[in-house]
């Protein structure tokens, strides 16, 4: 039996199966996808089903995604949490800048509180640590920001297992936003850091960006057949069983792929089914 919720931050329930707004957005991230209300109405559809945790960023778009989130949700129900990220700046599909600076993410933050109409956002995530700023100066701005209010929780993204040590050291963190899925589990020392201090792990590309194939792909085929269910259901079933601690967001901009998704909230696996998984590897 799976956990169906965690505690971010120790005082904030959500549902550990959640939406991600990437896939609301362009190629890249870039632009929009499709028609506006169709993205407005995954959003709600989500939130309708019970999401609780919906993952946004700021350069989803640019600006967009949180925009739209904004548009769709607002005023949101008192038990949605509502995680964006800051600290990279997109020029084009192509072009990623980290932009660490405290008067930088200060600025973001500021304008993502704007866009999403909220004085407080409930898990302020800096999406990529800036090599070229010292991490108590980035974490120090975000320290500041919570202080004032403006951030619930401070998560992490893309970080290695020492370099979360090390923010641990230096303030409190609610979650970590790392790659991981069943073909990419190069995050596990990060994950057992997770688990050890109660930290929500936010696993991105959770169906591995559609590339479950190979050995992989028919194990999740033979384990789908026998219970009525997909490919994805299953590999986003392992995640939930893998740790309690793991909060899937995957995203889509179909309503009909939306129900999919949630619904391996509902799949139970088998210890034997679990192992035959946990036993994979990427090709």
């Amino acid at each position: 039996m799976i956990t169906e919720t965690f505690l971010l931050g120790g005082d904030r329930p959500l549902r550990r199966l959640g939406f991600g707004t990437a896939q609301l957005t362009g190629p890249g991230y870039w632009g929009p996808r499709g028609e506006r209300s169709d993205a407005l109405a995954v959003l709600r559809r989500a939130v309708g089903r019970g999401v609780t945790l919906i993952d946004t960023a700021d350069n989803y778009g640019p600006d967009l995604a949180e925009e739209l989130v904004a548009e769709a949700l607002h005023p949101y129900p008192a038990d949605l949490v509502i995680a964006t990220k800051g600290g990279v700046v997109r020029t084009s599909d192509r072009a990623w800048h980290i932009a660490g600076r405290p008067e930088r993410l200060r600025a973001m933050c500021e304008a993502s509180l704007r866009r999403l109409r909220v004085e407080t956002i409930d898990l302020y995530q800096l999406h990529r640590l800036d090599p070229d700023v010292p991490m108590a100066e980035q974490l120090g701005a975000l320290d500041e920001l919570r202080h004032e209010g403006k951030i619930r929780h401070i998560g992490l993204d893309s970080v290695t297992a020492r370099q979360l040590a090390s923010a641990l050291a230096l303030t409190r963190i609610a979650s970590v936003q790392n790659r991981f899925n069943l073909l990419d589990r190069g995050s596990e020392a990060v994950l057992g850091l997770c688990e050890a201090h109660g930290l929500a792990f936010l696993p991105w590309f959770p169906l591995a960006n559609g590339a479950l194939t190979g050995d992989a792909a028919a194990a999740l085929d033979a384990i789908a057949r026998q219970r009525g269910a997909s490919r994805g259901q299953i590999a986003l079933a392992w995640l939930l069983h893998r740790s309690p601690v793991l909060c899937p967001t995957p995203g889509t901009g179909s309503v009909s792929h939306l129900d999919e998704n949630l619904a391996a909230a509902h799949v139970t696996l088998s210890e034997q089914e679990s192992k035959a998984l946990d036993a994979l590897q990427a090709p």
